[in-house]
């Protein structure tokens, strides 16, 4: 096969939950499980670093890479959705891996995952681990891609875990309430493995507390020592104010990694490693500006959490009038989100223009029912059937001081990177 047929193979006989939704969710570890032995569990052959949470583990995954990078060691690093291109999810020193890896991985092991029954996601994990492996990474950082304890990265013994925050994201199979979300998140935290919590919160810190001690692992809440005031002292490629949150996980992490014999990580290294963030690791859609005059930014926010954080951003930024461009898939609740955006919008006194999109995928919310939904709650704005032709009006309309904001979806934001 071709590297195009491979990844059409891949995406059409495989379900993906990124694409298609709740069909591709499978609630059962036992196929990954079956998947390593025959590969011959890769997974136990590297040291790894397991980041989870609702918002932030991305930057959170992107920034321990980097930094591990920068203190000398081969570094693995997988995250997911990708943005543009498929090789995004799996990296090593910030290369993607290479066409024909992903080929013959696929050739040489299809009989065995068609066999067990595998989906896109089990099999995506297993070519990750199995090129880490036989390219004998140092250590990898292995983003989780929904919750935690059936996730299908959750086969891995890391040195750490680490979980960013909880939020409300994929309730329909991760719960209803926080503390059921941080029950599934904490499903990541292994017997005497050390973990870092990056935000506490009233409902979901004794979960975390209670599955740690039953556990034995170490636990430390980052926002206990670090406080997001202090850490403006670190410069960093990611602009989003958001990011000084993360950036107190990650100095956290840092901290406990340091403790193990085998990883040192020098203070300029630690520098180095979140200045150059972007250049390492080629993380894109946070908080990324794609033109200028008028600016216009991307933003990956995708729930209420995200949307707060985004907002933060966008009080630090001077601009005559916002131009938003709004699109999402059809499993979020997004009259929520979108009554929250709008009404943060108008707190900040911004003279806003809406437009409506949607993403190219399948489960994307149609931009019409977007549009007619957004009307019913006041808010007007034009429907645009691609987002590459609503940044090409919001850019022919506007004032050169003024700020288009594209957000609402990974995926919206894949396309107008694309």
């Amino acid at each position: 096969m071709t590297y195009q047929e491979t990844l059409d193979y891949m995406y059409a006989q495989l379900p993906m939950y990124h694409r298609i939704g709740a069909a591709a969710y499978k609630a059962d570890l036992q196929p990954t499980l079956d998947m390593m032995q025959a590969l011959g569990h890769p997974e136990r052959t590297f040291c790894s670093i397991h980041v989870s949470g609702t918002n932030g583990k991305g930057s959170v995954s992107h920034f321990l890479a980097s930094i591990l990078q920068e203190a000398g060691y081969k570094v693995g690093l997988y995250t997911s959705p990708h943005l543009v291109d498929f090789r995004e999810r799996i990296r090593i020193d910030g290369q993607m891996i290479p066409q024909g890896e992903v080929v013959d991985f696929m050739e040489k092991h299809r009989a065995m995952m068609e066999r067990i029954g595998l989906s896109f996601f089990e099999m995506t994990v297993g070519l990750a681990f199995d090129y880490f492996s036989r390219q004998q990474v140092d250590i990898a950082v292995i983003e989780v891609g929904m919750g935690g304890r059936l996730d299908s990265t959750n086969v891995i013994t890391p040195l750490l875990s680490v979980i960013t925050n909880i939020g409300f994201d994929h309730t329909q199979f991760l719960g209803d309430t926080l503390d059921k979300i941080a029950l599934e998140k904490a499903g990541i935290i292994k017997p005497g493995i050390p973990v870092v919590i990056g935000e506490s919160h009233a409902a979901t810190r004794p979960v975390f507390q209670r599955v740690a001690e039953e556990r034995q692992a170490p636990i430390t809440f980052a926002d206990e020592h670090y406080r997001i005031d202090n850490v403006e002292d670190y410069t960093t490629e990611l602009t989003g104010a958001y990011q000084r949150r993360n950036l107190a996980t990650v100095l956290q992490a840092v901290d406990i990694l340091g403790k193990h014999s085998k990883f040192k990580i020098q203070h300029s290294a630690l520098q180095r490693g979140l200045a150059r963030v972007v250049t390492n690791t080629h993380l894109r859609g946070r908080w990324e500006k794609i033109g200028d005059r008028p600016l216009t930014i991307c933003e990956t926010a995708h729930n209420a959490d995200g949307i707060e954080a985004m907002m933060q951003s966008l009080a630090k930024v001077d601009f005559r009038q916002l131009h938003i461009i709004y699109g999402c898939v059809n499993d979020k609740d997004f009259r929520k989100i979108l009554a929250l955006l709008d009404s943060k919008i108008k707190i900040q006194n911004s003279k806003s223009i809406w437009r409506f999109s949607q993403p190219s995928v399948p489960r994307r919310l149609p931009v019409a029912e977007l549009q007619a939904a957004a009307r019913e709650m006041g808010i007007e704005g034009e429907a645009f059937p691609s987002v590459r032709e609503a940044i090409a009006d919001a850019r022919a309309a506007a004032h050169p001081d003024d700020l288009v904001l594209v957000t609402g979806s990974i995926f919206l934001i894949a396309d107008a990177l694309a």
